[in-house]
């Protein structure tokens, strides 16, 4: 695929990636994210609580509950579930990958990161370069 048309299918996939951060209940930052292979959309997620819990992200001090999961975490696991692989996959994500969700992407075997705003911390993309995946900023 031509770079011009990658870039193209990459901010589709982008918006589609906002598009569900809008589910997300959390008030601080939603954040979605689309898992794509071969190029189909095999999970998708956003950050929130785990089901069963109560969709209230923050504590009364406005903080983010210790277990609210990222939504990058929710796509690998919406996959883990189901009888896709992520293996050689991309995922799009609307907010760079902190360092724990930057292990559990490359140990989930996606290959491409592509993600359209930078996270203060870009310690889980350095980690991503030097597991040798491909990882892009892209804004839209």
């Amino acid at each position: 695929m031509t770079d011009n048309k990658q870039l193209k299918y990459d901010k589709a996939y982008l918006r589609m990636a906002v598009e569900w951060a809008k589910l997300s209940y959390c008030q601080r930052k939603q954040v979605g994210a689309i898992i794509v292979k071969d190029r189909m959309i095999i999970s998708d997620g956003y950050n929130g609580t785990p089901t069963g819990f109560e969709n209230f992200c923050e504590d009364e001090e406005g903080y983010t509950k210790w277990y609210v999961l990222h939504a990058e975490a929710n796509a690998i696991l919406k996959v883990a579930a189901s009888t896709q692989s992520s293996k050689g996959a991309t995922l799009y994500i609307t907010l760079s990958p902190c360092q724990n969700c930057s292990k559990l992407i490359h140990q989930a075997g996606i290959i491409r990161v592509v993600y359209s705003k930078a996270y203060k911390d870009l310690s889980g993309v350095k980690f991503l370069e030097q597991a040798g995946i491909e990882v892009a900023h892209v804004e839209i």
